[in-house]
């Protein structure tokens, strides 16, 4: 009797326990990305607002280094960070424990953003004496772009010249014949947007977009240059860079011999083209194919799934409910099983978790902020249809779980560009 007592005791000890226990909240799709953009952000931007991310920061480089000056990590970590980062910061203030993180990182932000050009500051970037500031700097142009309103515009006329006269020395660099061509137009077509047009230079705008056509082999992949590799730059660099410098040129009113309007339409069916391939990369367990080099950069591979979910512009055979939940299943599989954060903070060498040797010749642990370009749909407010509505089987779970899906077929250009004069 005594004994059976004890078990009801314990039992209504265990009710309420149970109760409290299931009442927790599940997290969201959107929560989970938000504490993965704020975890990889915080000791980023905190430290850089403060002056002191060169101070703090443990940085890492590839075991067969090339020798360059390892101060080209901080504008790696920071510019590459910012433009994954910046359309999140877009988003108005509310109270919300995500608004008040999204200020936080914006206020650290803007700060940041002074220091990488004032040459007083411990922090100021390493613009000049080599050619990676060409791609880095690039990168920092991107998250203007894609947050000219919140993280452009605010800041002082200074800052501003300074970031002009940065953006202009690196004419110096030459680019290689290669993806690097779109680093500088993305620059020379943002200072167009913001500064007018007497403030860029046309050839390197037109030269690279001609090129770029050259190098479009179909179905939504370039090569990289002349000749074409199986890897990633495709994603990594020449969508996103190839439309945002024709918007920028269309938004810059810039009259010159090519149409950028229909380069831009016919741009966006291409990176429409290789979503639809990003996606069906994705499998059923939340892994994609490890090609190519550069593969620490991560998920980076996603940028152009993640562009167009932002853009609002995702083809019609694959909806937000099934984007959203394979991003976020790589997200997991990538995040949760595997450390990818070295004794600081800072992202580790490594496609999942720490993998030193997976590195190339010139990747440090900055090149990995590419990563945050998968976080761009954070950009659509919380009440966005590709955050309430349900998750959906992506292509792979519907394939291999019995269930019919879409097939796929080659997209051919259905627009044609002709020089005006």
């Amino acid at each position: 009797m005594k004994r059976l007592l004890m078990i009801l005791a314990v039992a209504l000890i265990a009710l309420p326990m149970a109760a409290k226990k299931k009442q927790v909240k599940q997290q969201t799709d959107r929560e989970y990305w938000c504490e993965q953009a704020y975890k990889m952000a915080r000791p980023v931007l905190e430290n850089m607002a403060k002056g002191e991310l060169q101070k703090n920061m443990l940085v890492e480089v590839s075991p067969n280094w090339d020798g360059r000056n390892k101060k080209v990590a901080y504008m790696e970590t920071f510019g590459r960070l910012m433009a994954g980062l910046s359309p999140w910061l877009t988003l108005p203030d509310d109270d919300t424990a995500e608004g008040q993180q999204r200020k936080q990182l914006r206020e650290w932000a803007l700060a940041a953003y002074k220091h990488a050009v004032d040459p007083q500051s411990p922090d100021y970037l390493a613009w000049r004496g080599h050619g990676q500031a060409l791609v880095d700097a690039a990168y920092v142009a991107e998250s203007f772009i894609r947050a000219y309103d919140a993280l452009w515009m605010p800041l002082d006329d200074v800052t501003k010249q300074r970031y002009l006269e940065e953006f202009q020395q690196l004419r110096r660099v030459e680019p290689p014949y290669t993806n690097w061509f779109l680093f500088s137009s993305t620059i020379e077509s943002f200072l167009a947007k913001a500064f007018g047009l007497k403030a860029y230079d046309d050839y390197r705008v037109m030269t690279t977009i001609r090129k770029v056509e050259e190098w479009y082999i179909g179905d939504g992949w370039y090569a990289d240059g002349p000749v074409f590799a199986f890897d990633y730059y495709t994603s990594y660099v020449f969508h996103a860079m190839y439309l945002e410098t024709l918007q920028n040129m269309i938004d810059a009113k810039a009259n010159t011999r090519l149409e950028y309007k229909k380069y831009y339409d016919r741009e966006l069916k291409r990176a429409q083209k290789f979503s639809i391939i990003l996606e069906r990369f994705i499998s059923p367990e939340g892994t994609f194919p490890v090609i190519g080099r550069s593969t620490p950069y991560r998920m980076a591979a996603m940028q152009p799934l993640a562009l167009m979910a932002w853009y609002q512009k995702l083809p019609k055979d694959i909806s937000n409910g099934q984007v959203r939940a394979a991003l976020t299943k790589v997200m997991h599989r990538m995040y949760d099983q595997q450390n990818n954060y070295n004794d600081a903070g800072f992202l580790t060498i490594g496609f999942c978790g720490s993998q030193p040797g997976t590195a190339d010749w010139y990747t440090n642990n900055g090149s990995l902020y590419m990563t945050s370009l998968s976080l761009m749909p954070l950009g659509l407010p919380a009440d966005h249809e590709f955050w309430t509505c349900p998750a959906e089987p992506w292509t792979q779970v519907k394939a291999w779980g019995g269930q019919p899906f879409p097939k796929d077929h080659r997209w051919a250009d259905d627009i044609q560009t002709k020089d005006k004069w």
